[in-house]
């Protein structure tokens, strides 16, 4: 979630947006077009020629291998960059032990008081 919020670099942003809106429209589209060729395809078959049912059947197959590609590059490329950021922008959390010898005014002091954890961060 917190790569969502800000994945990085501006044109990394714009790019990742942009994405997600090609998405969410592609997808639809590319499904209601495939179903209307196939559908168009069986017509064809029971009342008019078969080269149009290839052509048709050709055509959504093409539709969709292209509409895979698009979202397969696409998925890749996020991935990568999303492992670029994880791999930039660790929160690492050092622990000290508690001093008994301490007075709990002086822990204060040197930051050894107990921390909230946030269930993400890795304990070292």
């Amino acid at each position: 979630l917190q790569w969502l919020r800000n994945p990085g670099p501006q044109h990394e942003r714009r790019t990742l947006f942009g994405d997600m809106v090609c998405f969410l429209f592609i997808t639809p589209l590319a499904t209601i077009s495939g179903w209307l060729c196939l559908r168009g395809a069986v017509d064809h078959l029971h009342f008019s020629s078969r080269l149009e049912a290839v052509g048709l059947i050709a055509l959504t197959v093409a539709l969709f291998t292209i509409y895979l590609f698009w979202t397969l590059v696409s998925f890749r490329y996020h991935c990568r960059l999303y492992n670029e950021w994880r791999r930039t922008n660790q929160r690492v959390i050092l622990l000290t032990p508690k001093s008994a010898s301490l007075p709990s005014n002086q822990q204060s002091l040197l930051g050894l008081q107990p921390l909230k954890r946030n269930s993400k961060e890795t304990i070292v």
